[in-house]
C-alpha cells in the first residue's frame, strides 16, 4: 500500500527525468505529507506534455455522488484489468504520479512507526497510476489512484505491497502511450532490488496536519527493530 508520500522537486528535475514534459508552467507546491483526497502532481496520457494537479483517491465515472472519501487511493496490479473501478482507466486513462519519496509504517505494540522510502540515487520517484473523470450537472472532478504490486527485496522487510515505479523515460512513455494490454501489463512489475533507501522518520508524519521539512529528517532506530531495515 502507498498511503502517504511527499513531493519536493524543481521543474528542472522533472524535465531531466521526463524530457517529453515540455510545459512546466503549473506552479509547484512542495508537500512533505501528501494525504488521500488532497491534490497532487501527475502527468496524464491525455496531456503527456504538461503537469496537472488531480485529487488523490479515484472517483469512478459511474459514482452516484462523486465523493472522494480516499477509499480508492491504491489499485492492486493483480486484477486491475477486471475490477469495475479500474478496468476502464487502466485501458484508457493512465498517468504518472510524481513524488520524491513515500512513507510506510510498521507496528510496534500500539505505535505505528513511519519510514521514508526514496530512490537511492536521489532521483524522483515516478509511480504508475490511473486517473478518472467524473461529471455531473456541469461539475467535473479529476482523480487518480497509485498502482501497487509486490515489493522488491528491501521493501519486503517492511511491507507486502509497494508502488509500481518506472525508472527511465522510456518506461514512462510506454505507460502513457496507447499500447496493448500485454505491453501495459508487462510494466506492472516490482522495481529492481537495491533501488530504495529506507530510514525511520518522526511519528509527526502520522498526522496529516504536519507538513514541514522535519518530516524528512532521519530519527534513531529503536532496539527492537528487525535488522534488515536500514
Amino acid at each position: 500500500m502507498c498511503g502517504r508520500y511527499s513531493m519536493i522537486a524543481t521543474k528542472e528535475q522533472i524535465q531531466s527525468q521526463l524530457p517529453f514534459v515540455e510545459d512546466v508552467s503549473v506552479s509547484l507546491h512542495e508537500s512533505y505529507n501528501i494525504a488521500p483526497t488532497q491534490s497532487a502532481l501527475v502527468v496524464t496520457n491525455e496531456q503527456p506534455f504538461g503537469l496537472q494537479y488531480l485529487k488523490w483517491g479515484l472517483i469512478p465515472s459511474w459514482s452516484n455522488d462523486g465523493k472522494n472519501q480516499g477509499k480508492l487511493i491504491n489499485a492492486r496490479a493483480e486484477g486491475i484489468f477486471t475490477k469495475p473501478s479500474f478496468r476502464v482507466p487502466i485501458r484508457q486513462k493512465r498517468c504518472l504520479v510524481l513524488a520524491d519519496s513515500f512513507y510506510e509504517w510498521r507496528r510496534s505494540g500500539t505505535r505505528k512507526l513511519p519510514y521514508r522510502i526514496r530512490p537511492k540515487d536521489g532521483s524522483l520517484l515516478i509511480m504508475g497510476g490511473i486517473w478518472e473523470e467524473w461529471k455531473s450537472y456541469g461539475v467535473t472532478k479529476l482523480s487518480f489512484s497509485i498502482i501497487t504490486t509486490t515489493p522488491n527485496a528491501e521493501m519486503a522487510n517492511l511491507h507486502n505491497r509497494a508502488p509500481v515505479v518506472f525508472t527511465d523515460a522510456l518506461e514512462c512513455q510506454l505507460w502513457l502511450d496507447n499500447n496493448s494490454l500485454e505491453d501495459i501489463n508487462s510494466l506492472l512489475q516490482p522495481v529492481k532490488n537495491d533501488f530504495f533507501d529506507i530510514y525511520r522518520v518522526s511519528e509527526m508524519v502520522n498526522s496529516v496536519h504536519n507538513n514541514s521539512p522535519h518530516l524528512h529528517e532521519e530519527v534513531p532506530e529503536e532496539l527492537d527493530l528487525f535488522s534488515e531495515i536500514g
